[in-house]
């Protein structure tokens, strides 16, 4: 029996509509924060994979506003999923993780799953980077004192068609659709538009999460395409993908940009999945983008 935290959010949607036969656990079904909550819930469904996706999340100002809460939350969820986890005996444990978690500034990039502990995480994001750290630490430890089959995926920025297309709530890319379909003369993004980035579409996290189910692999790895953008190169590529690619771009230098650059090496990963192909930038945010006009149309 597969349990899925997290299901009703954007990865976990996704994996429902190739895993269908899981069992999917929303915020509104278990507060992962309350451990009796978390306990109930592990008794009932006594599952032998369990698939961590839950998290506080938000954008950059929400968590520069609110680091307290984003390190205390994730911590709490991390800490009682695996400790019921380990409690009822759970066979495999895969967690997401984020690439928030490693250092703000390195040497060289592209960054590898050893370069996690070469300095602190980004300040814009640290509590949340912080708080998902550990639980790396805390997986990792369960491994080596109890010899779990437990490892994690480090994902890139994520956005997919069952995003919330909320400003200040949703990924990057889905707000950057939202802004495109509605705008008539510019689009606004905030910052300098010059950090780089990696963007991949939520189904093919989806997919490595279940092909490391179906073919019974334990590992951390990285997971992103091998491409990496600017925000602005993003925003215009978005801008030709919905065909308004006539817009102008205008930057609020008064919002800040975030860590420069987090782009990550998923040689690892491709090596396990030879012939793994990523969804492309442009076919992803089409897809979003008509979506998000039937949707809301």
């Amino acid at each position: 029996m597969i349990l899925v935290t997290g299901g009703s959010g954007l990865v976990g949607k996704h994996l429902k509509d190739i895993m269908p036969d899981a069992t999917y656990i929303g915020s509104k079904d278990c507060d992962l924060t309350d451990v009796t909550q978390v306990d109930a819930m592990m008794n009932l469904f006594k599952p032998k994979i369990v698939v961590h996706l839950a998290a506080r999340v938000g954008g950059i100002v929400d968590n520069i506003n609110h680091p307290v809460e984003y390190l205390e939350e994730n911590i709490m969820m991390n800490n009682n999923v695996l400790k019921k986890c380990h409690e009822y005996k759970v066979d495999k444990l895969i967690s997401i993780l984020s690439t928030c978690i490693y250092p703000d500034v390195v040497d060289t990039y592209p960054l590898k799953e050893e370069d996690l502990f070469n300095g602190p995480p980004t300040p814009t994001n640290f509590s949340y980077g912080f708080a998902k750290r550990c639980m790396a630490v805390h997986i990792d430890s369960y491994v080596k004192q109890y010899d779990k089959k437990w490892c994690y995926l480090i994902p890139c920025n994520l956005y997919g068609e069952h995003d919330k297309y909320e400003e200040h709530h949703s990924h990057f890319v889905s707000a950057l659709i939202k802004k495109i379909y509605e705008a008539t003369d510019t689009v606004e993004i905030w910052g300098t538009g010059k950090p780089l980035r990696q963007f991949m579409h939520a189904e093919d996290l989806a997919r490595v999460i279940v092909y490391m189910i179906e073919n019974d692999i334990v590992d951390n790895f990285n997971v992103a395409p091998d491409y990496v953008h600017s925000i602005e190169e993003i925003t215009k590529i978005g801008m030709e993908s919905c065909g308004k690619g006539d817009l102008e771009i205008i930057y609020d230098n008064t919002k800040p940009d975030g860590q420069y650059r987090k782009d990550v090496d998923s040689s690892k990963l491709i090596s396990v999945m030879e012939g793994f192909e990523f969804i492309s930038l442009e076919e992803g945010i089409k897809r979003v983008y008509d979506n998000f006009s039937q949707r809301y149309n």
